[in-house]
């Protein structure tokens, strides 16, 4: 991890960076990442949905990713970033799976990740929608109180409690940017002791059942309210 942790260290921005094709990277994320999403049905094997996904993003133009395709299903959503999923999970009739890719277009990178329901299980249905509602309730203390990464983490935390899930402080956010951003930092957002500026920092909310296998996942870039005018 990076030594120092000052502002004009974590947020040092390289030589390619430009903020509206980093949003262009973004937008191209999204809608693809939508796509991946519409063809997952139940029955499907995740290592093969895993195979579309790879197809879906070479197709819209993004030939590498900085970070591995992760499509979890089931008891797979409780999975840590970079662990390995259990193999031969099929998505069930009434389940949850999210999806997190992280493209790169051009020289910019992409980064999202959302989670989905097949049937209609109202507690995976409800883990699903407060995932998204958490990362909301965080992302506005970070518009309106101008928090630390740290603090945004300890709201996050707290969302989830008073919701009934368990917060993994594990998958905490992240620098992005002109491809690798790891040159600039590569530890999490929760360490981080300043207001992380806008269009560079990742936000990441990873829920799990206090009692039974399944979580859900949201990410996005941390943004003002007219880049979320559309509900996700």
């Amino acid at each position: 991890m990076t030594a120092d942790l000052t502002r004009e260290s974590l947020e040092h921005l390289g030589p390619f960076f430009d903020r509206a094709n980093l949003l262009r990277a973004r937008e191209l994320t999204r809608e693809t990442l939508a796509s991946i999403a519409a063809v997952i049905q139940p029955g499907m094997l995740e290592e093969d949905a895993v195979e579309m996904a790879r197809a879906q993003i070479m197709d819209a133009g993004m030939p590498r990713s900085w970070h591995d395709i992760y499509i979890r299903f089931g008891s797979n959503t409780t999975k840590m970033f970079g662990h390995p999923s259990a193999p031969g999970m099929r998505l069930k009739e009434n389940d949850i799976f999210f999806i997190d890719i992280g493209p790169v277009w051009k020289k910019w990178e992409g980064d999202a990740g959302q989670t989905f329901v097949v049937g209609a299980d109202p507690e995976m249905v409800k883990c699903k929608t407060d995932v998204r509602d958490i990362f909301h309730a965080v992302r506005q203390k970070w518009l309106k109180d101008r928090s630390s990464g740290r603090e945004l983490y300890a709201h996050a935390e707290e969302e989830a409690r008073k919701r009934g899930w368990l917060l993994n402080m594990n998958w905490s956010g992240h620098r992005l940017g002109d491809f690798p951003h790891e040159l600039y930092y590569d530890g999490g957002l929760a360490q981080v002791e300043f207001r992380p500026s806008e269009a560079i920092w990742v936000l990441e909310i990873h829920i799990c059942h206090p009692t039974k296998p399944y979580g859900a996942f949201f990410e996005d870039l941390l943004l003002d309210d007219e880049h979320y005018q559309v509900i996700e």
